[in-house]
């Protein structure tokens, strides 16, 4: 998800809540499984959570097979993008001859296309809201179709209202590495391992949540604490109050210091 300050300058048809498009993705397009291959498709920390869960390993295991983590000139925090396939159509690892095998997992980028999320942030009334695009590829015979749709319900539709918010969340937190947070340490330091961890490899930040001392450090709330026992998607929101916490020195309501 892109954070941008002026919606001019990003292509494609800019779409209100209440605007309509028309769109269809299925098996009986000429195109269809063509947007799969040789591109650079963003992973988010609730995307490897479930890919991971989908392929039965862990969040470690995931990360070393499945990424690039990828640091980019003037950036503060890497970004992890999904391997592609070494041939040369460079498909994604996941496309099979029938389509994708971890549809009801898929990205959230893959959820969502055609559309495209940014996070506006207006300099004169200082607020932030986001944005959508309808940005389909020039090969794309979807917006031939007669299916008419608005944004909520295209997301509706492909189950990414939960992955929507997850993102927003994440984005909230990596709009704070828009600056360096790292000092004489470097983005390779010890720091910068522990907020890579805190949002992308949720196994490992379970064990240093619960099998470590941080409890005996810090007090959660205990209705919070019962959600992250059960479910690691609110592991991973605590996660990401952590990351603010731990880098930036963001108070939070989720826990205290002892």
């Amino acid at each position: 998800m892109k954070s941008i300050d002026n919606p001019e300058n990003i292509s494609g048809t800019k779409l209100e809540r209440d605007d309509t498009f028309m769109f269809d993705c299925h098996s009986g397009l000429a195109c269809f499984n063509e947007c799969c291959r040789n591109i650079n498709l963003f992973l988010y920390p609730y995307d490897v959570l479930r890919l991971s869960n989908c392929l039965g390993i862990s969040s470690d295991e995931f990360l070393d097979k499945y990424v690039d983590v990828v640091m980019r000139k003037s950036n503060f925090f890497p970004d992890v993008l999904l391997k592609m396939s070494g041939n040369m159509e460079k498909a994604c690892l996941f496309l099979t001859d029938s389509g994708c095998s971890v549809y009801a997992d898929r990205s959230s980028s893959c959820r969502n296309f055609p559309i495209e999320q940014a996070r506006f942030y207006d300099a004169e009334t200082k607020t932030k809201s986001m944005l959508s695009f309808f940005r389909p590829p020039d090969f794309c015979l979807g917006p031939h179709e007669k299916r008419e749709l608005t944004t909520e319900s295209w997301a509706e539709a492909q189950d990414a209202v939960v992955y929507n918010k997850m993102t927003a969340a994440w984005a909230d937190v990596k709009e704070l590495f828009d600056s360096d947070p790292w000092g004489t340490e470097g983005y390779e330091g010890a720091k910068a391992k522990m907020a890579f961890m805190s949002s992308y490899n949720i196994d490992k930040f379970d064990g240093f949540v619960f099998k470590s001392s941080f409890l005996k450090r810090y007090k959660i709330k205990s209705k919070i604490l019962k959600k992250m026992k059960k479910n690691k998607r609110e592991l991973l929101l605590f996660g990401f109050e952590w990351i603010k916490f731990f880098v930036w020195g963001i108070k939070s309501e989720y826990f205290r210091i002892k």
